[in-house]
């Protein structure tokens, strides 16, 4: 009997991916275990394994095609002697989740709806998370007009946030009819791309990593109740410090940034005020003994958030060593999904950009991002009265007001700043 090949979810979070290359071709025998497609999330291109035997009937999906979704299927695997049947009820060879008992009720209980301006035949049966439906009601939304993103087209909450109000057209005969998130979205790209009808550009099309990025941040943006601190550490022995390893690292052909100091101090801090190493887990939080540091690396069509794990129990060799190999896999799309998943608390280094301060959006679930600028020569004034150059470093620390509030925020930075002021505390 034939089975299909479904598009697996390669991390937690995936909700489609590009099959970027197929490694079998039709008339291909395949075992358990072959390699036979890489799949590209929007983090890492990864190869994808078959998990039973037989012969690819037909590729039902394209290289290079972008945007397939998760459980959607993309091959047709045959028996020994069986002739391909494409429209044959086949049992899938993998599934990226299966089907919680929750899901299994919805489908038991689920309503025929009516299609309304869709394509769905009538009577065809619509199906929508439990949340899904009641923020429908809420925002007066037809599910019959939305295209569900979740498995198996199945309408999520994210599908109906999608639709920020509920919008309405008048038609001539003056009934309202909802239009849905799809045309709203559509109409607004539209009519964006309208304005500039008359201005030369260049239309760049989103990849899945500009996608997921576009959206993970709107929605922190949006969601997490932002609150920002501010402070400036002196890093003078810091800079002497770093100046001693490197000679001595030198003829180990190893060399310290000042990145790597400001990973190490913040793990450190996170061990001297555990409060403040937490997570927002929707109706918890999680307070994490381990320092897990994630990292922003810049890459060319987007951001990774590569993640040194127990980073307090490391020294600052292990951690530079460790940064190095994960940024470079984060720049040739060969991260796994637990070298950038988790962690606590996130670092945003742009200071070797030559920007002063700024402010990091909260990457989630963390409970707070440091945002560091660049190391400026200032005059100050010491406790003597006299005046000084010093090299000031520009700390901003945005943190989630539902994990932590003011003055525990303000504590974690106090802590953070006083490892880079005296770096030999962070040694010890």
């Amino acid at each position: 009997m034939s089975v299909n090949i479904l598009m697996p979810a390669l991390s937690p979070t995936m909700e489609e991916g590009t099959l970027a290359k197929w490694l079998v071709k039709e008339g291909d025998r395949i075992q358990s275990g072959d390699l036979i497609a890489e799949i590209e999330t929007d983090k890492a291109t990864m190869e994808f394994e078959a998990v039973d035997e037989g012969i690819i009937g037909k590729l039902l999906v394209s290289e290079g095609s972008e945007g397939v979704k998760v459980n959607s299927p993309i091959a047709i695997v045959l028996d020994d002697g069986e002739d391909l049947k494409v429209n044959e009820m086949a049992k899938p060879v993998m599934k990226a989740e299966l089907p919680k008992p929750q899901v299994i009720i919805e489908e038991i209980l689920e309503v025929k709806t009516p299609s309304k301006n869709t394509e769905q035949a009538p009577n065809s049966r619509v199906f929508a998370t439990p949340i899904a439906r009641r923020l429908a009601r809420e925002k007066g939304i037809d599910l019959g007009s939305i295209s569900g993103s979740g498995p198996h087209g199945r309408i999520v909450k994210a599908d109906i946030l999608g639709v920020s109000s509920l919008q309405v057209n008048t038609n001539e005969e003056g009934l309202e009819n909802p239009v849905s998130s799809t045309n709203v979205q559509q109409e607004s790209r539209s009519s964006v791309t309208n304005l500039y009808a008359d201005r030369e550009f260049k239309e760049i099309p989103l990849n899945s990593m500009r996608k997921t990025v576009a959206n993970r941040l709107t929605d922190a943006k949006r969601n997490i109740p932002h609150f920002y601190l501010r402070k400036e550490a002196r890093i003078d022995e810091l800079l002497q410090v770093r100046a001693r390893l490197n000679a001595y690292l030198a003829e180990k052909n190893n060399k310290l940034s000042i990145n790597d100091f400001i990973i190490k101090s913040c793990a450190s801090a996170l061990q001297s005020v555990p409060t403040a190493n937490a997570i927002w887990a929707e109706d918890k939080i999680l307070q994490l003994k381990p320092s897990d540091i994630a990292v922003a690396v810049s890459v060319e069509d987007g951001l990774f958030t590569p993640i040194i794990r127990d980073t307090e129990t490391k020294s600052l060799s292990n951690i530079s060593q460790e940064m190095k190999e994960l940024a470079e896999k984060a720049r040739s799309k060969k991260l796994m999904p637990n070298e950038y998943q988790g962690g606590s608390f996130s670092i945003s280094n742009l200071g070797m950009f030559g920007v002063d301060n700024f402010d990091a959006v909260i990457n989630p679930p963390h409970g707070a991002i440091l945002a560091v600028g660049r190391v400026l020569r200032k005059p100050i004034v010491n406790e003597d009265g006299s005046i000084s150059a010093a090299n000031l470093m520009s700390l901003t620390l945005s943190v989630d007001h539902r994990v932590i509030d003011g003055a525990l925020g303000a504590q974690l930075l106090g802590a953070i700043t006083k490892y880079l002021e005296d770096p030999v505390l962070m040694l010890t």
